[in-house]
């Protein structure tokens, strides 16, 4: 994971291609509003069947709410650490 941790910033480069919006959740626009911005590593999740973490991010800012409101996991291949930020 590139010794990404809770509170290091990081920029999304990315996004999964599986992604997709479907009428309740605009999951893959919630990502394209996200690319290319820094931002805080919130948590980093185990799940069950994967050989790594994925990192959530909390992203409500994004969509002018509280930055807890809404939030994305992503794979860390798809996020860029900000070296400038440490």
């Amino acid at each position: 994971m590139g010794g990404m941790k809770i509170g290091d910033r990081v920029r999304l480069i990315g996004i999964p291609p599986s992604l997709k919006d479907d009428e309740d959740l605009k999951t893959r626009s919630l990502f394209e509003k996200c690319l290319g911005r820094a931002l805080p590593i919130a948590d980093l999740k185990s799940v069950q069947g994967l050989s790594h973490q994925l990192v959530l991010l909390d992203v409500g800012h994004v969509l002018g709410k509280p930055e807890y409101m809404d939030s994305i996991c992503v794979e860390p291949e798809y996020l860029l650490l900000e070296r400038a930020c440490l």
